[in-house]
């Protein structure tokens, strides 16, 4: 506990000053229980002129209880201050607002939902208003078209803000989140003070064959599927779901060099250890590119970081955002 309440005495002392082939491993994903899946503490530190990874003061160990081969219980979400359906962009997107601060985003991965962020939420809502959405599509968001992309995704996100009047804010993306963080670095620089994208590919070479044939990605998948049938207000529109997914997956994100090259948003490309479907030089690429681009990997951890090991994402999340 000493640990811990250190750990939130440092970062309150940094708010102070806080001015406010893919194609191989989809077609594995689509051939699971799942029908597909996502593709989406270390201290930061900022690459000149080549970035390294960042690892903590932990090594590795045996693989006996490793964190990485696990996949810890999807979490609840506190009880928000504000939260609803919203009808933008042709969809109704579900979203709720935690927390007073300096405002920030949190974007989940592909057929998930904001459950997921629960251990990041009851945290960071002490010191930001965070809010989080369902994805077009996703949780308690329903599926009203087979159309998906990452453009799409994005314009959900900027109308989403206008409703909520929040002319800018940072955006923290996991895996399909963090590639519409990308999008939104991109297109929408005004709206975007901040993007920490973890376990994002920019492109369909960035990702390990058959990565997703892991034991902690059939668990993830299976647990989406019975999610989906509880949170969704139309669980036998999921098919409809994947199907659309399955064909944005076999074609994006197809980010060039100069794309990335483009992004003035300060940005820190994250990933866990032992991602099990993002190549790390893939990662370490992005970071080279997009210019001043903080690389982070956390250690003794994979694709599904803020569930093993949340306070560890958490402490880098909260570094990149107040520092």
């Amino acid at each position: 506990m000493v640990a811990v309440h250190s750990f939130w005495r440092d970062a309150m002392t940094k708010v102070s000053v806080y001015r406010l082939t893919r194609r191989q491993t989809l077609a594995t994903l689509a051939a699971g229980v799942c029908g597909g899946l996502p593709l989406g503490a270390a201290d930061a530190q900022t690459r000149a002129p080549s970035p390294q990874p960042i690892y903590g003061p932990e090594k590795r160990r045996g693989a006996g209880n490793a964190k990485w081969l696990t996949l810890p219980p999807t979490p609840t979400l506190p009880a928000p201050t504000q939260s609803g359906l919203v009808s933008i962009n042709g969809t109704s997107i579900f979203y709720a607002q935690f927390g007073d601060g300096p405002p920030i985003l949190l974007l989940h991965g592909g057929l998930a939902n904001s459950n997921y962020w629960g251990r990041q939420v009851e945290q960071l809502a002490q010191i930001f208003s965070v809010t989080v959405m369902d994805t077009r599509g996703h949780g308690r968001s329903p599926v009203t078209s087979r159309s998906f992309s990452y453009d799409l995704f994005a314009k959900d996100v900027v109308d989403l803000l206008d409703f909520l009047k929040i002319p800018e804010v940072s955006v923290v993306g996991w895996s399909d989140g963090a590639i519409t963080g990308l999008q939104l670095a991109m297109t929408k620089p005004d709206r975007i003070s901040r993007l920490f994208a973890f376990g994002a590919n920019s492109s369909l070479d960035g990702l390990k064959a058959n990565g997703a044939r892991s034991g902690v990605f059939a668990s993830y998948g299976r647990r989406c599927k019975a999610e989906y049938a509880l949170l969704s207000p139309h669980p036998e529109r999921w098919p409809q779901l994947v199907d659309g997914l399955r064909v944005m997956w076999r074609r994006e994100p197809n980010f060039t060099e100069q794309n990335l090259a483009a992004v003035k948003v300060p940005t820190t490309i994250s990933d866990g250890e032992y991602d099990e479907v993002i190549k790390r030089d893939h990662t370490e690429r992005m970071a080279r590119v997009i210019p001043s681009a903080r690389l982070v990997i956390l250690p003794e951890v994979s694709h599904f970081a803020m569930l093993q090991n949340p306070i560890q994402f958490n402490k880098s999340v909260i570094e990149f955002l107040t520092t």
